[in-house]
């Protein structure tokens, strides 16, 4: 999948592309102080939740579904979060494609294969129909700061992942994926006053200091029991 950053993107019928500029490196982060709970969770690559519907897909074509979703929404991110450099969406996502090459070729063809075989001479634009809609499903606006955060630690983990094995990897972390979509707000931060404490001042009244400017004892006890109940 090639990507323009003025003219967004469209669909090819090869695997073959990457982003056409790289965002500079820099270091990872986060865009949350504390990261929404997005409910991960293992699925099975014929859940609904994975994608659109593709009746009667056998075993192996629900596995290059599963992972074909999982690369459209790193596609997706590579593109609409931008905007946080530090993420670097882009260059993961060019490396994805390269390091992981054989097996996302792979998926195509055996995905294109099954619209063919179900669909006839109808497959190659059902694929193409599908792969549009896919990608429309991982678009977002109230949800862009979480999706763009999960999928940037997804990319993360897929270019550390060893070839061959990305499969694993869009099984574990593909229910997340699709939960971050949903706009979720920064958790509350609860307020503890006593988290820094601030000294107490001694009463500054002449009737609490000696000649020798010392504090009272009657004093010092007031300061004590007033500290103590604050």
């Amino acid at each position: 999948m090639r990507i323009n950053r003025k003219n967004g993107f469209s669909f090819v019928a090869a695997l073959a592309g990457t982003v056409l500029a790289a965002m500079p490196t820099a270091a990872s982060a986060q865009l949350f102080f504390s990261p929404p709970d997005f409910k991960p969770g293992s699925i099975e690559p014929s859940d609904p939740v994975v994608g659109l519907p593709i009746p009667g897909a056998t075993p192996a074509e629900y596995r290059a579904h599963l992972l074909w979703n999982l690369r459209s929404g790193l596609n997706v991110a590579a593109l609409q979060c931008q905007f946080a450099p530090y993420l670097r969406s882009v260059s993961n996502y060019n490396g994805i494609l390269a390091h992981h090459a054989a097996e996302l070729a792979s998926a195509y063809t055996t995905l294109n294969g099954y619209f063919k075989r179900v669909h006839g001479a109808k497959g190659q634009k059902m694929f193409d129909d599908y792969s549009t809609m896919t990608y429309n499903n991982f678009s977002t606006l109230q949800g862009q700061l979480g999706f763009c955060q999960v999928a940037s630690d997804i990319a993360k983990q897929a270019l550390a992942t060893p070839k061959g094995q990305l499969y694993p990897l869009g099984q574990a972390r593909l229910r997340e994926l699709r939960n971050s979509l949903a706009a979720l707000h920064e958790p509350s931060l609860a307020y503890n006053p006593y988290t820094i404490r601030v000294p107490t001042l001694p009463p500054l009244g002449d009737e609490c200091w000696d000649k020798k400017n010392q504090l009272r004892a009657k004093c010092a006890v007031a300061t004590t029991q007033t500290a103590a109940t604050r």
